[in-house]
């Protein structure tokens, strides 16, 4: 059989949550599967992040997302001769001669208007506008659908009224240099290298409306108005901006002096940066799965996390949840996680043994039982 998977963005420079899911993924089924050919399809970029082997071709090819997907990919698949095609970003080519397999992350853009929808900048509305006309589209023809919780598949069925069989939870997975131990060396480079403070807590949050950045920005700064340990909020790659405005319409200004930007963090310093912070905060609104939870868990920092959406599903009881409304309940978390040292240390043993139950590993087995089954 030949898999053609879709990877689009594996190649650029900064991969954020779906690439990362696709090129675990595609590594994996790399060491598992040696029966089957695969053609892997891609944007050519910088990051030149998977290697082809014996039954593994990269094919490379560039243009707007739209056309890349919806013109150029369904002629390579069928110029390379594939038997089934895995769309790995929630939309697929509307025409398609091979059958689908989707991985549908979330289904967030039919929960509120595209257009009208608060908090989201020209080029997010036009994402969630594009993949709300496409999946619509795909729903209709597609053989299976990847979701990555129970919480999401939940969602579809309510949402889209689709037929549960037609729906399969694959869970994700955390990468294994995730499993940080204690490096000395390298975590002065490390510190240096994003001028990390002595005591901070992480937020890798962006501008997208479901990661809550205003009510954790504010949250920090109630607990920085009372905390005397000179614990500083280490922020990546948001505009400074973006957070003094929110500090400004709370009265917290006095906050921003103690906010550390880095920038983007590479994907392999990452773990040694969240292994150092006291706290790690994933206070969501909505997440179909939440990476980042396993990630920190395994590098060894204790987390706060959402107590709604997939959040409590994938943290289990290994995480302090919260309200992600309630600013002074986040407040709180973070005192007492920072506070309490004996709760930290036991949130960070819970977590490195969740982490463990998550693998990419198992991810690919998942999916090339999928995979299998469509070939019958």
């Amino acid at each position: 059989m030949i898999i053609g998977i879709e990877a689009q963005r594996i190649f650029r420079d900064r991969k954020h949550g779906m690439d990362f899911v696709a090129l675990e993924m595609i590594r994996n089924l790399q060491i598992i599967d040696h029966e089957n050919e695969y053609v892997i399809f891609v944007n050519d970029g910088p990051d030149q992040c998977l290697e082809e082997t014996k039954n593994f071709k990269i094919v490379k090819f560039s243009g707007p997302y739209p056309l890349w997907e919806q013109f150029k990919l369904p002629r390579a698949v069928k110029k390379y001769g594939c038997d089934i095609l895995h769309c790995t970003s929630n939309t697929a080519p509307v025409f398609c001669s091979v059958p689908l397999i989707i991985t549908i992350h979330d289904i967030i853009y039919f929960e509120t208007n595209p257009l009208t929808a608060p908090g989201y900048s020209p080029y997010q509305r036009f994402g969630n506008l594009y993949r709300r006309l496409v999946v619509r589209q795909n729903l209709k023809k597609v053989k299976q659908v990847i979701t990555v919780s129970h919480f999401e598949r939940k969602r579809f069925e309510e949402a889209l009224s689709l037929d549960h069989e037609q729906l399969k939870v694959v869970y994700n997975g955390v990468g294994t240099h995730f499993s940080y131990e204690s490096n000395a060396e390298l975590e002065k480079t490390i510190r240096a290298k994003y001028n990390l403070p002595e005591k901070y807590l992480l937020f890798l949050g962006n501008t997208d409306p479901k990661k809550n950045t205003a009510n954790t920005v504010k949250a920090f700064a109630e607990f920085n108005a009372v905390n005397k340990e000179g614990y500083k909020l280490v922020v990546a790659d948001l505009d400074p901006k973006v957070i003094r405005k929110i500090l400004l319409e709370v009265n917290h200004e006095e906050a921003f002096k103690h906010i550390q930007f880095t920038g983007y963090i590479d994907n392999g310093d990452l773990p040694v940066v969240i292994n150092q912070a006291k706290v790690f905060l994933y206070p969501s609104m909505r997440e179909s799965f939440g990476i980042p939870i396993l990630e920190a868990m395994a590098a060894g920092a204790a987390v706060i996390t959402s107590n709604r959406a997939s959040m409590p599903e994938v943290a289990g009881d290994a995480a302090l949840l919260v309200n992600p409304t309630n600013v002074q309940e986040i407040a709180q978390a973070i005192s007492t996680l920072c506070e309490d040292e004996a709760l930290n240390n036991a949130y960070v043993a819970k977590g490195r043994k969740r982490a463990e139950d998550f693998s990419w590993k198992k991810t690919a087995e998942e999916v090339l039982v999928l995979y299998k089954g469509l070939k019958n």
